[in-house]
């Protein structure tokens, strides 16, 4: 199957002179205050005049303001962040009338993400060395991986996160990605706690709870800070140690990710997920912390964009499907199924293991979904009788689960 290229985005790590670090943080600071101003101004002529502004409005207002007296250092950095940034903005707005997002706030000089994105026509990138716009040198870049060959970026976007590391991300056309030989395999995954993912096949992948094990180091790190007065130069370096605690647990935990995501692309033709709700189970007091370190969602997301570069499916079943208290050999359901039981027998004598039964269930479910496109709700009757997933589970084999 030909597709086109795909674009994917290199991100390296940096470190500037003391002069490019200050025209960087002038940059991010215009790009955040230019936002800010367009956010105020479209907000306000909705609420006052009842009227839309589009990108080529905001664009015209950053006209005006460069020629303020007050935001006439607006005109000191480069003009190519800015009209990137109001593009964003733009972008952001479209979500939120596609009720994709919620509506666009306001970026924090503390909280928010420190970025600028730079086109080809704000930076020079020749022979491994990246110069950037209003800059005499090349950035010293570490390049712990080549770019694709002949490989030339078409944009490139500088951050800073809170720990103080420089990235640079560089957005170039990978041919090396290309859809792999088609495979029968299928897998359905459970996800949980005790252990990270469990698959139909019976293999269960340790949770490695990266944030568990820096918990002391992290909470030690956030006392230090509570100490610190405001506005201190020691509450930011204590701030910094707290950041850069965070940003461990974050690296060591997406890196997992993607060894365990790749793995499940390469082996398997379809990939069956739950479609879980992670928003509201973060609700949970008592187990949203452990939720928010297995990063289900961030799992997910790799799954399904590496499945659409290699060609490969990934279905999710239905959240609301009992993939715990179904008997994945006689399709009898349980009428409970507590977090504590860990192994149950089914009245047809099979043993299950809670998380290999689910998978499996979730498989065969997500099977049916593949063969008869219909909604994975089991054991609800539809004035035809059985639900399709039901059916086609059915026919296909006597010993999968009647859904």
């Amino acid at each position: 199957m030909a597709t086109a290229h795909v674009k994917r985005a290199f991100k390296y790590r940096f470190y500037p002179t003391n002069e490019q670090a200050a025209e960087l943080s002038r940059t991010f600071g215009c790009v955040r205050k230019v936002y800010n101003m367009a956010l105020a101004a479209r907000t306000e002529a909705w609420a006052v005049r009842q009227e839309r502004v589009n990108y080529n409005a905001t664009s015209a207002m950053l006209t005006a303001w460069k020629k303020t007296e007050e935001l006439a250092y607006l005109s000191e950095v480069s003009s190519v962040p800015l009209q990137q940034c109001l593009r964003h903005l733009q972008t952001a707005f479209t979500n939120f009338f596609a009720k994709r997002a919620r509506y666009p706030r306001f970026k924090s000089k503390r909280k928010s993400r420190a970025s600028a994105e730079y086109t080809s026509s704000a930076f020079r990138f020749r022979d491994g060395r990246l110069t950037l716009a209003k800059m005499t040198e090349p950035l010293a870049i570490v390049w712990h991986r080549p770019l694709p060959e002949g490989a030339k970026p078409s944009a490139v976007t500088v951050s800073r996160d809170a720990a103080g590391r420089w990235y640079v991300s560089m957005l170039c056309e990978d041919p090396s990605v290309k859809p792999l030989p088609a495979s029968g395999s299928v897998i359905g995954v459970d996800a949980g706690l005790d252990h990270l993912l469990t698959l139909s096949t019976g293999e269960k992948i340790a949770n490695p709870r990266h944030e568990r094990k820096d918990r002391a180091r992290l909470a030690k790190a956030q006392r230090e800070l509570s100490r610190k007065a405001k506005g201190s130069n020691n509450r930011a370096r204590a701030r910094r140690k707290v950041a850069k605690v965070h940003a461990r647990i974050a690296d060591r935990r997406r890196d997992h990710l993607h060894q365990i995501t790749t793995r499940l692309v390469r082996e398997n033709q379809t990939v069956v997920i739950e479609d879980l709700t992670v928003r509201n189970m973060l609700k949970n007091r008592s187990l949203s912390r452990a939720i928010s370190d297995a990063a289900w969602s961030e799992f997910r997301s790799m799954l399904e964009y590496k499945a659409a570069w290699y060609g490969r499916e990934v279905i999710a079943v239905d959240r609301w499907f009992p993939s715990s208290k179904l008997c994945s050999v006689c399709g009898m359901l349980q009428e409970k199924m507590p977090l504590n039981v860990r192994t149950w027998t089914c009245d047809c004598g099979t043993t299950h293991d809670r998380d290999v039964n689910a998978a499996r269930n979730v498989k065969a479910a997500g099977l049916a979904v593949s063969a008869c496109g219909a909604g994975v709700r089991p054991q609800r009757r539809t004035s035809g009788g059985q639900s399709a997933a039901k059916q086609e589970a059915s026919r296909r084999e006597p010993r999968s689960p009647r859904l």
